[in-house]
Protein backbone atom coordinates (compact mmCIF):
# COMPACT_ATOMS: atom_id res chain seq x y z
CA UNK A 1 0.00 0.00 0.00
CA UNK A 2 1.65 3.53 -0.91
CA UNK A 3 2.83 5.09 2.41
CA UNK A 4 -0.05 7.81 2.95
CA UNK A 5 2.08 10.13 5.84
CA UNK A 6 2.05 14.07 5.01
CA UNK A 7 5.50 14.72 4.11
CA UNK A 8 7.33 16.68 7.30
CA UNK A 9 8.69 20.20 6.61
CA UNK A 10 11.03 22.16 8.74
CA UNK A 11 10.74 25.99 8.78
CA UNK A 12 13.76 27.78 10.77
CA UNK A 13 12.55 31.31 11.57
CA UNK A 14 11.84 33.39 13.98
CA UNK A 15 7.37 33.30 14.96
CA UNK A 16 5.21 34.75 17.82
CA UNK A 17 6.25 35.91 19.94
CA UNK A 18 8.56 38.08 17.80
CA UNK A 19 7.08 40.71 16.01
CA UNK A 20 7.46 42.22 12.98
CA UNK A 21 7.50 40.81 9.21
CA UNK A 22 9.93 38.29 9.05
CA UNK A 23 7.83 36.59 11.81
CA UNK A 24 4.44 37.44 10.05
CA UNK A 25 5.60 35.92 6.85
CA UNK A 26 6.19 32.26 8.82
CA UNK A 27 3.53 32.73 10.40
CA UNK A 28 1.75 32.65 6.72
CA UNK A 29 3.72 30.10 5.64
CA UNK A 30 2.47 28.07 8.54
CA UNK A 31 -1.09 28.43 7.85
CA UNK A 32 -0.66 28.03 4.00
CA UNK A 33 0.69 25.02 3.68
CA UNK A 34 0.18 22.85 7.21
CA UNK A 35 -3.28 21.03 6.17
CA UNK A 36 -1.42 19.85 3.47
CA UNK A 37 2.32 18.73 5.49
CA UNK A 38 3.41 18.42 8.69
CA UNK A 39 5.28 21.27 9.43
CA UNK A 40 7.40 22.29 12.26
CA UNK A 41 8.71 25.78 12.66
CA UNK A 42 12.48 25.76 15.25
CA UNK A 43 11.64 29.59 16.48
CA UNK A 44 14.69 31.39 18.29
CA UNK A 45 15.05 31.48 21.94
CA UNK A 46 17.04 34.37 20.76
CA UNK A 47 16.89 36.64 17.73
CA UNK A 48 18.66 39.99 18.10
CA UNK A 49 21.00 40.76 21.43
CA UNK A 50 19.35 43.43 22.73
CA UNK A 51 22.19 45.96 22.56
CA UNK A 52 21.78 45.21 18.59
CA UNK A 53 17.87 45.86 18.30
CA UNK A 54 17.11 49.24 17.33
CA UNK A 55 13.21 49.29 18.36
CA UNK A 56 11.85 49.23 21.91
CA UNK A 57 10.82 45.30 22.40
CA UNK A 58 11.54 42.60 19.55
CA UNK A 59 8.31 41.15 21.22
CA UNK A 60 4.80 41.21 19.80
CA UNK A 61 2.46 42.79 22.36
CA UNK A 62 -0.24 42.59 20.77
CA UNK A 63 -4.02 41.71 22.18
CA UNK A 64 -4.88 40.13 18.69
CA UNK A 65 -3.46 36.14 18.75
CA UNK A 66 -4.23 35.54 14.96
CA UNK A 67 -0.79 35.62 14.29
CA UNK A 68 0.02 32.92 16.72
CA UNK A 69 1.39 29.77 15.16
CA UNK A 70 2.93 26.31 17.32
CA UNK A 71 7.20 26.51 17.19
CA UNK A 72 9.95 25.45 19.68
CA UNK A 73 12.04 28.03 20.62
CA UNK A 74 15.59 26.48 20.28
CA UNK A 75 17.97 28.25 18.23
CA UNK A 76 20.45 31.31 19.84
CA UNK A 77 21.38 33.46 17.26
CA UNK A 78 24.89 34.07 18.41
CA UNK A 79 25.53 30.73 20.39
CA UNK A 80 27.72 28.68 17.85
CA UNK A 81 27.40 25.45 20.89
CA UNK A 82 23.39 26.02 20.48
CA UNK A 83 23.75 25.43 16.55
CA UNK A 84 25.54 22.17 16.97
CA UNK A 85 22.64 21.26 19.30
CA UNK A 86 20.37 22.81 16.87
CA UNK A 87 21.50 20.67 13.34
CA UNK A 88 21.15 17.74 15.69
CA UNK A 89 17.80 18.28 16.87
CA UNK A 90 16.97 18.83 12.90
CA UNK A 91 19.07 16.00 12.18
CA UNK A 92 16.81 13.71 14.22
CA UNK A 93 13.50 14.72 12.56
CA UNK A 94 13.82 13.37 9.57
CA UNK A 95 12.09 15.54 7.64
CA UNK A 96 12.01 15.82 3.76
CA UNK A 97 12.51 19.78 3.83
CA UNK A 98 14.27 21.80 5.63
CA UNK A 99 13.41 25.81 5.03
CA UNK A 100 15.67 28.66 6.26
CA UNK A 101 13.76 31.64 6.15
CA UNK A 102 16.87 34.74 4.95
CA UNK A 103 16.09 38.48 5.41
CA UNK A 104 19.41 39.56 7.14
CA UNK A 105 22.85 39.01 6.69
CA UNK A 106 23.40 38.89 10.58
CA UNK A 107 22.14 35.42 11.04
CA UNK A 108 24.91 34.79 8.01
CA UNK A 109 27.07 32.80 11.29
CA UNK A 110 24.51 30.97 12.27
CA UNK A 111 22.55 29.59 9.40
CA UNK A 112 26.05 29.26 7.66
CA UNK A 113 26.81 26.00 10.36
CA UNK A 114 23.41 24.96 10.78
CA UNK A 115 22.96 24.23 7.38
CA UNK A 116 26.17 23.05 7.22
CA UNK A 117 25.58 20.68 9.78
CA UNK A 118 22.73 19.00 8.45
CA UNK A 119 23.69 19.20 4.55
CA UNK A 120 25.13 16.02 4.79
CA UNK A 121 21.90 14.12 6.01
CA UNK A 122 19.48 16.69 3.77
CA UNK A 123 21.78 17.92 0.87
CA UNK A 124 19.47 19.50 -1.89
CA UNK A 125 16.27 19.55 0.24
CA UNK A 126 17.75 23.08 2.43
CA UNK A 127 15.66 25.25 1.02
CA UNK A 128 16.31 28.79 2.08
CA UNK A 129 13.71 31.76 1.16
CA UNK A 130 15.07 34.96 0.84
CA UNK A 131 13.25 37.99 1.32
CA UNK A 132 16.28 39.78 1.09
CA UNK A 133 19.61 38.87 -0.68
CA UNK A 134 21.52 41.93 0.93
CA UNK A 135 20.00 44.05 3.49
CA UNK A 136 18.84 47.89 2.92
CA UNK A 137 22.09 49.78 4.02
CA UNK A 138 24.73 47.17 2.78
CA UNK A 139 28.54 46.85 3.17
CA UNK A 140 31.33 44.53 2.32
CA UNK A 141 30.57 43.24 5.49
CA UNK A 142 26.85 42.17 4.90
CA UNK A 143 27.82 40.88 1.03
CA UNK A 144 30.55 38.40 2.97
CA UNK A 145 27.99 37.31 5.81
CA UNK A 146 25.12 37.14 3.47
CA UNK A 147 27.06 34.69 0.88
CA UNK A 148 28.49 33.21 3.89
CA UNK A 149 24.58 32.12 5.44
CA UNK A 150 23.54 30.98 1.77
CA UNK A 151 26.45 28.33 0.76
CA UNK A 152 24.87 25.44 1.94
CA UNK A 153 21.25 26.48 0.12
CA UNK A 154 19.92 23.24 -1.72
CA UNK A 155 18.03 25.98 -3.61
CA UNK A 156 16.34 28.95 -3.14
CA UNK A 157 13.08 30.75 -2.97
CA UNK A 158 13.08 34.62 -4.32
CA UNK A 159 10.25 36.37 -3.68
CA UNK A 160 11.00 38.96 -6.07
CA UNK A 161 12.23 39.36 -9.76
CA UNK A 162 14.96 41.07 -8.02
CA UNK A 163 16.18 38.94 -5.65
CA UNK A 164 16.14 36.12 -8.25
CA UNK A 165 18.37 38.37 -10.54
CA UNK A 166 21.00 38.69 -7.81
CA UNK A 167 20.55 34.85 -6.77
CA UNK A 168 21.61 33.95 -10.32
CA UNK A 169 24.50 36.07 -10.47
CA UNK A 170 25.99 34.75 -7.12
CA UNK A 171 24.81 31.08 -7.23
CA UNK A 172 24.33 30.77 -10.99
CA UNK A 173 24.34 26.71 -10.37
CA UNK A 174 21.47 26.22 -7.85
CA UNK A 175 17.71 26.07 -8.87
CA UNK A 176 15.91 29.25 -7.97
CA UNK A 177 11.55 28.68 -7.29
CA UNK A 178 9.62 32.25 -7.58
CA UNK A 179 6.77 33.39 -5.40
CA UNK A 180 5.62 36.91 -3.47
CA UNK A 181 4.57 38.14 -0.16
CA UNK A 182 1.03 37.23 0.10
CA UNK A 183 -1.71 40.34 1.27
CA UNK A 184 -1.32 40.00 4.68
CA UNK A 185 -5.30 40.19 5.33
CA UNK A 186 -5.21 38.79 9.11
CA UNK A 187 -4.42 42.34 9.74
CA UNK A 188 -7.64 43.17 7.79
CA UNK A 189 -10.02 40.60 9.49
CA UNK A 190 -8.31 41.07 13.61
CA UNK A 191 -11.34 43.98 13.57
CA UNK A 192 -14.15 45.88 12.14
CA UNK A 193 -12.65 49.14 10.69
CA UNK A 194 -14.84 52.11 10.34
CA UNK A 195 -13.46 54.78 7.93
CA UNK A 196 -15.58 57.95 9.55
CA UNK A 197 -14.67 56.45 12.98
CA UNK A 198 -11.44 56.13 12.42
CA UNK A 199 -11.07 59.68 10.88
CA UNK A 200 -12.62 61.00 13.44
CA UNK A 201 -10.51 60.02 16.69
CA UNK A 202 -7.92 61.12 14.48
CA UNK A 203 -9.23 64.59 14.78
CA UNK A 204 -9.84 64.28 10.47
CA UNK A 205 -12.47 65.86 8.50
CA UNK A 206 -14.40 64.04 5.53
CA UNK A 207 -12.60 66.29 3.22
CA UNK A 208 -9.01 65.80 4.26
CA UNK A 209 -6.80 63.97 1.93
CA UNK A 210 -4.49 61.66 3.95
CA UNK A 211 -1.31 59.67 3.00
CA UNK A 212 -0.03 57.45 5.06
CA UNK A 213 3.61 56.51 5.75
CA UNK A 214 3.69 53.30 7.91
CA UNK A 215 5.87 50.94 9.10
CA UNK A 216 9.23 51.63 11.14
CA UNK A 217 11.45 54.44 10.28
CA UNK A 218 15.10 54.11 8.42
CA UNK A 219 16.82 56.05 6.26
CA UNK A 220 16.31 53.47 3.20
CA UNK A 221 12.86 54.37 3.71
CA UNK A 222 12.61 57.62 2.34
CA UNK A 223 10.49 59.37 4.47
CA UNK A 224 12.60 62.60 4.40
CA UNK A 225 11.66 62.85 0.89
CA UNK A 226 8.26 62.81 1.45
CA UNK A 227 8.35 65.50 3.47
CA UNK A 228 10.51 67.41 1.33
CA UNK A 229 8.17 66.80 -1.23
CA UNK A 230 5.07 67.35 1.34
CA UNK A 231 4.40 71.49 0.76
CA UNK A 232 4.93 71.18 -2.85
CA UNK A 233 1.27 68.86 -2.32
CA UNK A 234 0.05 71.04 0.16
CA UNK A 235 0.31 74.36 -2.34
CA UNK A 236 -1.77 72.34 -5.02
CA UNK A 237 -3.79 69.89 -2.49
CA UNK A 238 -5.00 72.28 0.14
CA UNK A 239 -6.80 69.58 2.37
CA UNK A 240 -3.88 66.99 2.15
CA UNK A 241 -2.50 65.84 5.57
CA UNK A 242 0.48 63.44 6.36
CA UNK A 243 0.25 60.76 8.68
CA UNK A 244 3.50 59.00 9.78
CA UNK A 245 3.00 55.92 11.75
CA UNK A 246 5.74 53.43 12.70
CA UNK A 247 8.61 53.39 15.63
CA UNK A 248 11.51 55.30 14.59
CA UNK A 249 14.72 53.10 13.99
CA UNK A 250 16.88 56.36 14.44
CA UNK A 251 17.18 59.87 15.71
CA UNK A 252 13.31 61.51 15.53
CA UNK A 253 14.40 64.88 15.86
CA UNK A 254 15.89 64.87 12.50
CA UNK A 255 12.70 64.51 10.83
CA UNK A 256 10.83 66.75 13.29
CA UNK A 257 13.29 69.30 12.47
CA UNK A 258 12.63 68.89 8.42
CA UNK A 259 9.46 69.48 9.69
CA UNK A 260 9.62 72.17 11.46
CA UNK A 261 11.56 73.92 8.52
CA UNK A 262 8.98 73.16 6.68
CA UNK A 263 6.14 75.19 8.64
CA UNK A 264 4.14 71.87 7.97
CA UNK A 265 3.43 70.96 11.46
CA UNK A 266 -0.20 71.41 11.69
CA UNK A 267 -0.84 69.03 8.62
CA UNK A 268 1.68 65.94 9.59
CA UNK A 269 0.83 63.69 12.19
CA UNK A 270 3.46 62.15 13.92
CA UNK A 271 2.95 58.74 15.87
CA UNK A 272 6.15 57.13 16.95
CA UNK A 273 5.32 53.35 17.85
CA UNK A 274 5.06 49.97 17.30
CA UNK A 275 1.83 49.61 16.11
CA UNK A 276 0.20 46.01 17.61
CA UNK A 277 -1.89 44.05 14.95
CA UNK A 278 -5.54 45.09 16.05
CA UNK A 279 -4.79 48.33 15.53
CA UNK A 280 -3.05 48.35 12.15
CA UNK A 281 -5.98 48.51 10.43
CA UNK A 282 -6.83 51.86 11.87
CA UNK A 283 -4.76 53.70 9.86
CA UNK A 284 -5.19 52.11 6.82
CA UNK A 285 -9.01 52.75 7.18
CA UNK A 286 -8.26 56.39 7.54
CA UNK A 287 -6.17 56.65 4.62
CA UNK A 288 -6.39 57.71 1.17
CA UNK A 289 -3.39 56.69 -0.10
CA UNK A 290 -0.19 54.50 1.25
CA UNK A 291 3.26 55.98 -0.02
CA UNK A 292 6.41 54.02 0.04
CA UNK A 293 9.60 56.30 -0.89
CA UNK A 294 12.10 54.23 -0.22
CA UNK A 295 15.46 54.79 -1.96
CA UNK A 296 15.53 51.37 -1.95
CA UNK A 297 13.18 48.17 -1.43
CA UNK A 298 13.19 43.99 -2.45
CA UNK A 299 9.30 44.00 -1.30
CA UNK A 300 7.68 45.42 1.23
CA UNK A 301 5.37 44.12 3.85
CA UNK A 302 3.75 47.49 4.39
CA UNK A 303 2.65 47.06 0.08
CA UNK A 304 0.96 43.74 1.11
CA UNK A 305 -1.00 45.77 4.13
CA UNK A 306 -2.28 47.97 1.99
CA UNK A 307 -3.67 45.76 -0.21
CA UNK A 308 -5.13 43.90 2.33
CA UNK A 309 -6.84 46.90 3.13
CA UNK A 310 -7.98 47.53 -0.47
CA UNK A 311 -5.26 50.67 -0.25
CA UNK A 312 -3.63 52.00 -3.94
CA UNK A 313 -0.22 52.78 -2.94
CA UNK A 314 2.53 55.40 -3.99
CA UNK A 315 5.68 53.75 -4.34
CA UNK A 316 9.06 54.46 -6.54
CA UNK A 317 11.07 52.38 -8.77
CA UNK A 318 13.56 50.94 -6.90
CA UNK A 319 14.05 46.84 -6.52
CA UNK A 320 11.39 44.87 -6.48
CA UNK A 321 9.22 47.23 -5.24
CA UNK A 322 7.42 48.19 -8.13
CA UNK A 323 7.10 44.76 -9.62
CA UNK A 324 4.12 44.34 -7.66
CA UNK A 325 2.43 47.74 -8.61
CA UNK A 326 0.30 48.07 -11.58
CA UNK A 327 0.74 52.03 -12.23
CA UNK A 328 -2.66 53.60 -12.88
CA UNK A 329 -4.23 50.56 -11.85
CA UNK A 330 -3.23 49.37 -8.15
CA UNK A 331 -1.55 52.84 -7.66
CA UNK A 332 1.75 55.10 -8.97
CA UNK A 333 4.83 54.86 -9.75
CA UNK A 334 7.76 57.28 -9.36
CA UNK A 335 11.12 57.76 -9.55
CA UNK A 336 13.32 57.35 -5.86
CA UNK A 337 14.55 60.28 -4.01
CA UNK A 338 13.15 63.29 -5.81
CA UNK A 339 10.80 65.56 -4.27
CA UNK A 340 9.07 66.65 -7.19
CA UNK A 341 8.34 63.35 -9.04
CA UNK A 342 6.57 62.27 -5.57
CA UNK A 343 4.75 65.55 -5.22
CA UNK A 344 3.85 64.66 -8.50
CA UNK A 345 2.57 61.44 -8.14
CA UNK A 346 0.36 62.47 -5.40
CA UNK A 347 -1.48 64.70 -7.11
CA UNK A 348 -2.09 62.99 -10.39
CA UNK A 349 -3.50 59.65 -7.75
CA UNK A 350 -5.92 62.29 -6.32
CA UNK A 351 -6.40 63.22 -10.04
CA UNK A 352 -7.23 59.66 -10.78
CA UNK A 353 -9.03 58.68 -7.72
CA UNK A 354 -12.82 59.52 -9.43
CA UNK A 355 -11.87 58.27 -12.93
CA UNK A 356 -9.95 54.76 -11.76
CA UNK A 357 -11.47 51.93 -9.58
CA UNK A 358 -8.00 51.32 -7.82
CA UNK A 359 -10.19 49.19 -4.98
CA UNK A 360 -11.04 46.64 -7.28
CA UNK A 361 -7.79 46.71 -9.14
CA UNK A 362 -5.88 45.72 -6.43
CA UNK A 363 -8.43 43.00 -5.58
CA UNK A 364 -7.96 41.61 -8.91
CA UNK A 365 -4.24 42.09 -8.55
CA UNK A 366 -3.93 40.49 -5.10
CA UNK A 367 -6.26 37.34 -6.87
CA UNK A 368 -3.31 36.69 -9.30
CA UNK A 369 -0.61 36.90 -6.81
CA UNK A 370 1.85 33.71 -6.61
CA UNK A 371 1.74 33.02 -2.89
CA UNK A 372 -0.31 30.32 -3.31
CA UNK A 373 1.98 28.16 -5.32
CA UNK A 374 4.48 27.19 -1.98
CA UNK A 375 2.92 23.56 -1.36
CA UNK A 376 3.33 22.96 -4.90
CA UNK A 377 6.49 24.52 -4.84
CA UNK A 378 7.89 22.57 -1.78
CA UNK A 379 6.13 19.22 -3.06
CA UNK A 380 8.49 19.87 -6.35
CA UNK A 381 11.81 20.05 -4.36
CA UNK A 382 11.03 16.87 -2.15
CA UNK A 383 9.83 15.14 -4.96
CA UNK A 384 13.64 16.36 -6.70
CA UNK A 385 12.55 17.77 -9.38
Amino acid sequence: MENSRKKKIIIIGPAYPYRGGPSTFVSYIYKNICDEFEVKIFNYKLLYPSFLFPGTTQYDKSQSKKFIVPSKRIINSINPFNWISAAVKINNANADLVIFDWWHPFFGPCHFSISKLIKKKYGNKILFITENFISHEQNKVDKILTRLGLKNAGCFLALSKTVGDQLRINFPHKIIYRSELPSFDLYSQSENFDRKTERTELNYSDEDKVLLFFGYVRKYKGLDVLLEAFPQILRRIPEVKLLIVGEFYENVSSYTQIINRLGIEEKVKLINEFVPNEKVGKYFTASDLSVLPYRSATQSAVLNVSYSFNKPVLVTNVGGLSEFVKNNETGLIVEPENPDALAEGVVKFFELKNQIDFENNIEKFKNRKGFNNLAEIFNLIIEGN
